[in-house]
């Protein structure tokens, strides 16, 4: 395949569909069943396990240095307790059967043993073949583990990697743009593409003081004008941490090609747009409101 008519948003644009149906387990009640079989049942004690799993019995900072938006306190109400209560490894097991039962029920058990699963599968583990270990500890860590044999844990596998690759990458960006952890989430949630703010509360810790705080930071900047909107600069900001991610995420939609970038965006849209159908994700998720 020739990389030439890659074009430059492409792989934001697949990446952006696998992260969809990578992000339907954190929702679905089948991971909270088998969290709680383990002993693991507070929403933020599941969260942070299920994620940090890979990286094996980390501490509150590692978490919080490496989930990037979360607040340390609430973190560090879960971390490192939830591995006294259920070891890393039995959390990734009881990980995948909950993908399993969720993957079943939300495209239901044709899907899953499809030649269409079956060929997204392929095509996310070949790109995922060109996604770098350094400086990127959630996707190095999930590299490590082994690639499951059933189609449908292989693809949900792989854009696992391919979205840990790429949410690594975007961190840097951030550092490099000079936003911290809610001052990126306030900014993403002003573009009206981003988290609703009382999901923010609800999940990463925050609250509506620590909010009002990074708004007004972000106003001393320049970036959100007094209606808590993203300013010109503002945009371009966010334009620019979008850009940069891209090209820090490229190498594994070059790696795959033109054709097989298009080819898996169309069978990734079709398996999300079918998730998305079937109740994935709260209604109100996201949103300025």
């Amino acid at each position: 395949m020739t990389t030439a008519a890659l074009e430059p948003r492409a792989g934001r644009r697949c990446n952006t569909l696998l992260n969809s149906l990578h992000a339907t387990h954190f929702f679905s009640p089948e991971l909270a069943e088998e969290l709680a079989a383990l002993g693991v049942t507070h929403p933020r004690a599941v969260n942070f396990a299920v994620r940090a799993a890979a990286l094996g019995r980390v501490g509150a900072g590692t978490v919080t240095a490496t989930f990037y938006n979360y607040k340390y306190e609430l973190v560090a109400r879960h971390v490192p307790a939830v591995w006294e209560t259920a070891s890393p490894k039995d959390v990734l097991a009881a990980r995948a059967r909950a993908v399993d039962a969720s993957m079943r029920r939300l495209l239901g058990a044709d899907a899953v043993v499809s030649d269409r699963m079956a060929e997204a599968a392929r095509l996310a583990l070949r790109a995922a073949e060109a996604c770098s270990r350094s400086g990127r500890p959630l996707y190095a860590a999930h590299a490590d583990l082994p690639v499951p044999r059933e189609p449908h844990l292989a693809y949900w596998y792989a854009s696992t990697l391919l979205r840990e690759h790429r949410g690594d990458g975007h961190l840097a960006a951030l550092l490099v743009a000079g936003l911290d952890g809610l001052e990126a989430v306030v900014t993403h949630t002003a573009t009206g593409k981003g988290m609703a703010p009382k999901w923010v509360f609800a999940t990463r810790g925050w609250n509506q003081d620590d909010w009002d705080a990074a708004v007004h930071r972000l106003r001393e900047r320049g970036l959100l004008d007094p209606a808590g909107e993203l300013t010109e600069a503002g945009v371009a900001l966010r334009a620019d941490i979008e850009t940069e991610t891209d090209r820090l995420d490229r190498a594994p939609y070059e790696h795959l090609g033109a054709d097989g970038v298009a080819r898996l965006t169309e069978l990734s849209a079709d398996f999300a747009r079918a998730a998305v159908a079937a109740g994935a994700f709260p209604a109100d998720l996201l949103g300025k409101g």
